[in-house]
């Protein structure tokens, strides 16, 4: 799981909190909210697109007058 969670958060950022001087609880704590909010910024992500998805299918369809 180290990997996945290296390559969704970023090396540079678990070796930040790698580095910090705290417990491993806390430090544990720390990847558990980094984590969380990687699914909540994925999770916003995937709503937009569903927003942006129906937009177009609600406002960009052509109206049969409009066809010749």
């Amino acid at each position: 799981m180290k990997n996945s969670m290296e390559v969704k958060i970023g090396s540079t950022i678990l070796g930040r909190i790698n580095a910090a001087r705290m417990s491993e609880a806390e430090r544990q704590v720390a990847l558990n909210a980094m984590r969380d909010a990687d699914l909540l910024v994925d999770a916003i992500v995937w709503v937009v697109r569903k927003i942006e998805q129906f937009g177009e299918r609600l406002f960009l369809k052509p109206a049969m007058k409009h066809q010749a």
